[in-house]
């Protein structure tokens, strides 16, 4: 006759390692899951910084070394294309300062069209990367301990997210990792952070893909290139110009908001 006392089961819940987005008091938590894509990122930094990786891109070794890499160019188009790309994806991710310079090696190796149009799809897509790990890591702490000011900053932002990116990528006033991680920690959508960012680098790319055109010619004169062209009243006057087209559609909306008789954000 079988028993009925049967041992007792253990009822214990399995342990998840689903990430924690909040505890149970309602409040954001970290996870080691979370920082991981940033912890890869500042890891990257500091090796870079370590071996000196920003050492090589300077105007004294592409002087060295130009004829010979206008001749890979010439023999691996493709390939050359591709690794510009990437080097130019992982500078822009590790946040190194050496967008300009690679910006002007750009116009140096594929000429003002093709330099343009590497740098920006190289330059979103390296934004895209530090953005997408800001806002896994961060956004949700970010937003369960903001305050009223903060939150309302938020929805402002998010309101017109594409007017705002256009102003902070065309002003060469705001670092171009910092507007890389603002907009992920204010909860911008993916869709206008890569559109902002896609459009509004493009009149800064092209002044230093301008450049990097005729590098040759100040190579032959001696000559060095000035960073500092793009504060010139001639070049930095049309792109305020751009910055502010760009706010109109916010105005109008806050316009129409405080005609309504309704609060603007």
């Amino acid at each position: 006759m079988p028993s009925n006392n049967r041992p007792p089961q253990n009822k214990t819940p399995p342990v998840s390692c689903r990430p924690c987005a909040r505890d149970g008091k309602g409040q954001a938590c970290f996870t080691l899951k979370r920082l991981l894509p940033v912890g890869i990122l500042v890891l990257g930094l500091c090796a870079a910084w370590y071996f000196g990786a920003t050492e090589f891109l300077s105007f004294d070794t592409l002087r060295s070394h130009r004829t010979e890499m206008q001749n890979l160019v010439q023999q691996n188009p493709v390939t050359s294309v591709i690794g510009f790309i990437v080097i130019y994806i992982v500078v822009v991710a590790l946040s190194l300062p050496a967008g300009s310079m690679l910006t002007i090696i750009g116009g140096f190796l594929f000429g003002v069209t093709a330099g343009t149009i590497y740098v920006v799809i190289a330059a979103t897509l390296g934004a895209v990367i530090v953005y997408l790990a800001a806002r896994y890591a961060f956004y949700d702490y970010m937003h369960a301990k903001a305050g009223h000011a903060l939150r309302k900053m938020q929805q402002g932002f998010a309101e017109d997210a594409l007017s705002y990116l256009m102003v902070l990528r065309l002003v060469p006033l705001f670092p171009f990792w910092l507007v890389n991680l603002v907009p992920a920690l204010l909860g911008v959508k993916l869709r206008p952070f890569i559109l902002g960012t896609m459009v509004g680098i493009i009149p800064g790319t092209f002044v230093y893909v301008s450049i990097g055109d005729g590098l040759g010619a100040l190579f032959d004169q001696g000559k060095m290139p000035d960073f500092g062209i793009i504060f010139e009243p001639r070049i930095l006057t049309p792109i305020i110009g751009l910055a502010v087209l760009a706010l109109i559609p916010v105005a109008y909306k806050k316009y129409r908001k405080h005609k309504a008789g309704t609060p603007a954000s």
